[in-house]
């Protein structure tokens, strides 16, 4: 064998990080995967250890582990002939799977990328959140680029809940989740006394094949039905949420208090004198951030503290690998599941009132016109003077709340001051064109039972905004300073919409008489101008829907790419560690800059940090998945009582099958069938977001007002069936006459889409 120059441990960059790490370094996975690709060919161990010059026991036995650790990583994979091949190129790919209703699914790649289809018969091995290496085939029918499974990397599912059923003596077990596509076997004396229908958690004994089902045995039996109170753990359990701690975490945290030791404050930065303040949400329990700001010459300087939670989370320990494996907080409905235990994210880390915290600072310089100036980073020691709620800082701020003020007058003056930065920072938030969507949330009030007694919708005051101003422009600063120094990290990435996304966006707009300026590549700028176009027309929220529903999901990165949506060239994640784990990630590369590392030295690889930063984002939308179905369950169960009710709302999705209404004041989805529209032939216009009936001419529209009666409930399965009364409404509720529409309009809506019937 040939070998090629400068391939011995010398001329391994990473040498430094790895004899750090390790007593006996071994090559690098940068340095295997370089040296793969130069002889661009497989090659086996032996063939490695010859090219590497390793002869001693140690520095073999180093090389195998770390090939082995590559390839249960997906980095590497072994033919048939045992050489090593590189994933992650022209034609091996690897990804997490995400399986579609029908049975088959989707491989969402680590690197940026086109989605690969697979096809149910590549799905046959798999479940939905599992990580594979997929070999590229070519395209399918409908052009999409198709795969077919090379080899499972990690399963996602352990337990699963479903309902168990019997037939012909043989058991299984339908899961609750959609996505999960194949039934599971459950064998005889594996059943723990489920009966029929009962609702269960089930524990994967095998995982499935090409020739065979999951099989698994039933841990728990939920009963009948969710009952009230059940609705989180079960929602954790459907979407993989781990809610208990490994008893190797906890007997760590034993002993803990909240006390910081006073050698812990040794060599910080003394920021106690300064009178910063926590602003959160009345039911928040972990405080991340504190904020203060001053005046200076031509400008503020802000101050942005966050809780140090990477000096109580060791590399490498229990603690930090259960918080990486849950990747987020997930808040449910009157409780939390945690990234961090409640020792440490209510407790030590928590920015709590008049205690001494450790942190990181982000000390900014901004400008009259919002623009940051210069930015610096550094462990600091500093004692939150107050613990307000956005609540109170309106009232103080806004309202002008006499009592109020009296009793936190030794704030207002502060307070005053973050407000004045705030308007700078909004202002220059304007000036480049980021973009503002309006959603509304709700807030549920809660009887003894834990059943929803009351819906409100959630106000948005200037204190939220003025936080989240805060908190941007220091995660902007964040960034710059981790690429101004090339320090491997996670970005937040927020791609702009593809082409696809656009063009729709575009024939929709062309509907409504407007246009999104920008060509083929339009700016956040673009997007924004509309939306100024849109804002006093009576359908504002429509066009608003269809613009939110054009963007890309936001994702965690290596590789920055910057941020659509706030019109930034780099964006981080730098204020929220307790809850987030790039956050924490973000932490460690600053303090390893601090401490005056280099890139080449910091603990996570540019691979390492691909495949944290695509799990994280997965975790990311697993809790928001979570948090939706806990909700809808108990909501569905507060619609329970109001079987036979009237009432408003509008049209939040049309779909060939039907319209989903959102009820106003209530803010949950409910399903008003085709077949229970109006005798006609319906068709269904994707791009105008419509339903029109061929005979009648009449058409049901995204944003439409109507009346309905709540005609079932499903709590289970957490569906709301609505049947309608009248349509269209105006803006008092009352009904509307609706134009018909001329037959030549009916016509071309039939040849550009599908057609079907309310029978």
């Amino acid at each position: 064998m040939t070998k090629k120059q400068g391939a011995t441990l010398a001329h391994d960059p990473y040498l430094e990080r790895e004899r750090r790490k390790y007593g006996q370094p071994v090559p690098s996975r940068e340095f295997i995967i370089d040296k793969l690709a130069e002889q661009a060919r497989p090659l086996n161990r032996t063939q490695l250890e010859e090219l590497f010059e390793l002869t001693a026991p140690d520095e073999l036995e180093g090389l195998r582990r770390r090939l082995r650790a590559m390839e249960r990583d997906g980095q590497l994979i072994r033919n048939r002939r045992s050489g090593y091949v590189i994933v992650d190129n022209r034609d091996l790919v690897r990804g997490r799977v995400r399986a579609a209703v029908e049975g088959s699914g989707w491989l969402k790649p680590d690197r940026p990328g086109p989605q690969l289809y697979l096809p149910p018969r590549a799905m046959r091995c798999l479940l939905d959140g599992d990580r594979a290496v997929v070999r590229l085939v070519g395209l399918d029918a409908d052009g999409r680029p198709e795969g077919e499974l090379v080899e499972v990397l990690e399963r996602a599912n352990r337990r699963v809940v479903g309902r168990y059923y019997e037939e012909s003596g043989v058991g299984f077990v339908i899961p609750a989740s959609r996505r999960i596509h194949q039934d599971i076997i459950v064998p005889v004396g594996q059943g723990n006394g489920a009966a029929h229908g009962q609702l269960v958690v089930t524990e994967l004994l095998s995982q499935p094949s090409k020739r065979r089902q999951p099989i698994g045995r039933i841990v728990e039996v939920l009963g009948d039905h969710i009952e009230a109170g059940q609705e989180i753990a079960v929602a954790a359990c459907v979407h993989g949420i781990p809610v208990d701690w490994p008893d190797e975490v906890n007997e760590a945290l034993a002993g803990v208090t909240d006390r910081v030791p006073e050698v812990a404050k040794q060599g910080r930065v003394d920021l106690r004198h300064l009178p910063f303040v926590t602003i959160d949400g009345a039911s928040a329990r972990d405080f991340d951030d504190a904020v203060y700001a001053e005046p200076m010459t031509n400008g503020w300087r802000l101050y942005v503290a966050i809780a140090d939670v990477s000096h109580y989370v060791g590399v490498g320990t229990a603690l930090e690998r259960e918080a990486a494996k849950r990747g987020n907080s997930v808040y449910f409905p009157r409780s939390v599941v945690p990234m961090l235990p409640a020792v440490l994210s209510n407790g030590l880390c928590s920015l709590n009132p008049r205690l001494d915290r450790l942190c990181m600072v982000c000390e900014m310089q901004v400008s009259r016109e919002g623009a940051l100036r210069r930015s610096r980073f550094y462990e600091a020691v500093m004692r939150s003077q107050a613990r307000l709620t956005y609540e109170e800082v309106a009232a103080l701020h806004e309202q002008r709340d006499p009592a109020l003020r009296r009793r936190r007058r030794g704030l207002l003056k502060h307070l005053d001051h973050l407000f004045c930065v705030y308007r700078i920072l909004r202002k220059e938030r304007d000036s480049r064109g980021a973009i503002d969507f309006e959603t509304t949330e709700s807030t549920l009030e809660f009887d003894q039972n834990g059943r929803i007694s009351a819906i409100h919708p959630a106000r948005r005051t200037e204190a939220h905004r003025m936080i989240e101003e805060c908190m941007v422009k220091a995660n902007v600063a964040a960034a710059r300073f981790l690429r101004r120094h090339r320090m491997p990290t996670l970005y937040r990435v927020h791609e702009p919409p593809e082409a696809a996304r656009l063009e729709k966006l575009r024939a929709f707009l062309a509907e409504t008489g407007l246009r999104l300026s920008g060509s083929d590549k339009p700016r956040p700028r673009d997007f924004a101008r509309l939306m100024q176009r849109v804002r006093d027309r009576p359908d504002r929220h429509l066009i608003e829907t269809v613009l939110l529903r054009s963007m890309m999901a936001a994702e965690y990165r290596p590789d920055n790419a910057g941020h659509f949506g706030l019109a930034l060239d780099a964006y981080a994640h730098f204020t929220s560690p307790i809850r987030r784990y790039p956050d924490l990630i973000v932490h460690r590369a600053i303090k390893h800059i601090l401490a005056r590392g280099r890139a080449e030295t910091f603990e996570l690889s540019h691979d390492q940090l691909t495949t944290l930063g695509e799990h994280c984002s997965m975790t990311d939308r697993r809790a928001e998945e979570a948090t939706r179905d806990a909700l809808m369950t108990l909501k569905c169960r507060y619609m329970a009582e109001r079987l036979g009710e009237e009432l408003t709302g509008v049209i939040s999705a049309v779909t060939s099958f039907g319209l989903f209404v959102e009820l106003d004041e209530i803010y949950v989805d409910g399903l008003i069938h085709i077949t229970n529209l109006e005798s006609d032939y319906f068709h269904f216009d994707p791009i105008g977001h419509r339903l029109v009936g061929e005979r009648s001419g009449k058409e049901y529209r995204l944003t439409d007002r109507l009346r309905v009666r709540v005609a079932q409930v499903d709590i289970d399965e957490r569906k709301l069936d609505l049947a309608l009364v009248a349509h269209p409404l105006d803006a008092d509720g009352n009904p509307l006459e609706q134009p018909r529409r001329g037959p030549g309009r009916r016509r071309k809506t039939a040849r550009r889409s599908g057609k079907y019937r309310a029978l």
